[in-house]
């Protein structure tokens, strides 16, 4: 298993601090949601069924023609591969490790390099693989310049699977109104925006033949029926996700400007998190943690990933360990 955020629990053991008292800034997921819906008791006592309203609302809320509900967009991931027969697959170096792994794990050849040489390499690969915005570095790429990129892939039966996991503040930025060209495969998170990451839940918005291999593989009932029932509401809802896209916006530029302040630029960053790259990244990862707060620490170059606090308690201890540690410098 690659390592991830949000592994609180080892956390405790590692550094003997209860569960309730850490603050956990290890993820990209928004620390607060919309209003939960009622889930009646038929959610949980019968097989989830395709006719509740769940892939309309959420083809209106993505803008596309079609798309599959899967297990989180990890399900997606790990599936895609197993779609094409053996592949020369492009990503960059610092992205999102599960993408690496399950072409691998498949017998894909992979290849990496940097943004910049993407056009140069375009002509080797059958599969290209980024993640928009990337994660951890924040880092955008313009839909035209992917649109081109498809376009080049397309021409002979080749792949642009784009991640847009971090998107959703930024809807304009999204391929999702193209998802239904031949050759391109949108991943869209529900988890992330929505704060819902325990309901596991993510879409894959593609032409409906690949959508259509896609499900023959993961089988039925791939989401359970309450969490359709979450999901369906909360993707009717306009008013509260704009309620969330606005406070997340804010709260990524207070995050930046706290990060500033105590000397840690951010190079990169999202809606759902900041990107600092230091040679101190071990020392304050070691130091926040043992006051009770998790980052995600990247090694590759030595930098931390900072998530959104979900209070002003949050904010406000943030701070003060920051301040703490740069004080142990001097």
């Amino acid at each position: 298993m690659l390592e991830h955020g949000g592994r609180l629990r080892l956390a405790t053991l590692q550094y003997g601090i209860a569960l309730a008292d850490w603050l956990d800034l290890s993820t990209g997921v928004a620390p607060y949601g919309l209003a939960l819906p009622d889930i009646p008791a038929s959610a949980w006592q019968r097989l989830p069924e395709t006719e509740d309203g769940l892939e309309s609302a959420a083809r209106d809320y993505y803008g596309c023609r079609s798309l599959l509900p899967v297990a989180g967009s990890q399900a997606a991931i790990q599936a895609l591969p197993r779609l094409r027969r053996k592949s020369i697959v492009g990503m960059m170096p610092l992205a999102y490790a599960e993408h690496a792994a399950a072409w691998r794990r498949y017998g894909h050849k992979l290849l990496t390099f940097s943004e910049a040489s993407i056009n140069r390499a375009l002509e080797r690969l059958d599969v290209l693989v980024l993640v928009n915005p990337n994660n951890p570095t924040g880092r955008f790429i313009e839909p035209e310049q992917l649109l081109q990129w498809h376009s080049r892939l397309a021409e002979r039966g080749g792949w642009l699977v784009v991640d847009e996991a971090f998107i959703d503040c930024t809807p304009q930025q999204s391929l999702a109104r193209y998802s239904h060209l031949p050759g391109l495969v949108v991943l869209r998170s529900f988890g992330k925006f929505f704060g819902m990451a325990g309901a596991r839940l993510g879409f894959v918005l593609a032409q409906q033949r690949l959508l259509h291999d896609l499900a023959e593989m993961l089988g039925p009932w791939p989401v359970s029926g309450p969490t359709r029932v979450i999901a369906t509401a909360m993707l009717n809802d306009v008013e509260g996700q704009s309620v969330q896209r606005q406070q997340l916006l804010n709260d990524t530029q207070r995050l930046a400007q706290v990060l500033a302040t105590h000397g840690l630029p951010a190079l990169g960053g999202c809606s759902l998190f900041q990107w600092v790259a230091t040679e101190r990244a071990p020392q304050l990862h070691e130091y926040l943690a043992n006051k009770g707060i998790l980052l995600r620490h990247f090694e590759r170059p030595q930098s931390l990933r900072f998530g959104l606090p979900a209070d002003e308690v949050g904010w406000q201890r943030l701070n003060a360990a920051l301040q703490g540690f740069n004080e142990c410098l001097e």
